[in-house]
């Protein structure tokens, strides 16, 4: 669908919490991006009856603290983002940014920031059937017009593939580090180059000597860390073939 978008750069404002209660507001080109990386979530939520979205907390091991997401849509996105190792760091609605759109005063909260390999990336995560419409066409491209013009990324993300989250889910089960057994880890770690070509279950048998649940917990944690890789567009079955990380 075409949608015509005229953006004054020059009224685009950022408006950011520094800390839960508090509110800054400057023009974009001087907000500085530290300053975002260290933002309160712009928006909160509450949890009650009846509600049309699930939201939450998700304990993110790329922050080491809990991450909010507003519905299960957004919950795919902030794991994937969680296990990307390209991802450094993610901040929730990290602010609400304004400009004058074709003569208009608009404002619109996105989804998330992340600190990435490649610099600054803002997130909007939309249904795809919403993708469509004309309102969510026009807010994607005058935010992409006021993001882009800080050199930063500006990414709109829909349903994930179900075998790509299926099988980070499986792997976000074993990201908390403190809950691996530290030796059966250290072990593993020692010997995980033995492991490329070797399927899961075969690369299990390898480690006899220790209880097979810890060992199970070792290697995914190996998994979800990168410090080993397996074709994840394909579900992960005992059969999967371990393959060096890339």
């Amino acid at each position: 669908m075409s949608v015509g978008v005229e953006v004054d750069l020059g009224s685009a404002v950022f408006s950011y919490r520094p800390a839960a209660g508090e509110e800054r507001c400057l023009p974009v080109e001087r907000v500085s991006l530290a300053a975002l990386f260290e933002a309160a979530p712009w928006r909160t939520f509450r949890w009650y009856f009846g509600q049309r979205h699930y939201s939450g907390t998700w304990w993110s091991s790329t922050m080491r603290d809990h991450v909010i997401y507003e519905s299960r849509l957004e919950l795919s996105r902030l794991v994937l983002a969680d296990f990307d190792s390209d991802v450094r760091r993610i901040v929730a609605q990290p602010f609400m940014v304004t400009a004058t759109v074709g003569g208009c005063a608009r404002r619109h909260i996105p989804d998330y920031l992340w600190d990435t390999t490649d610099g600054p990336v803002v997130v909007d995560v939309v249904r795809e059937e919403r993708l469509a419409h004309a309102d969510a066409v026009l807010l994607c491209r005058w935010t992409r017009e006021v993001v882009e013009s800080l050199a930063w990324e500006y990414r709109v993300l829909s349903e994930p593939p179900p075998v790509q989250i299926g099988n980070a889910g499986v792997l976000a089960g074993y990201r908390r580090d403190w809950l691996i057994d530290a030796t059966t880890l250290r072990v593993m770690r020692a010997r995980a180059t033995n492991l490329i070509g070797l399927s899961v279950a075969g690369a299990e048998r390898e480690f006899t000597e220790h209880q097979q649940p810890l060992v199970r917990a070792a290697l995914m944690h190996l998994l979800w860390c990168h410090e080993l890789g397996v074709d994840l567009d394909k579900p992960l079955r005992p059969s999967t073939v371990l393959e060096a990380p890339k």
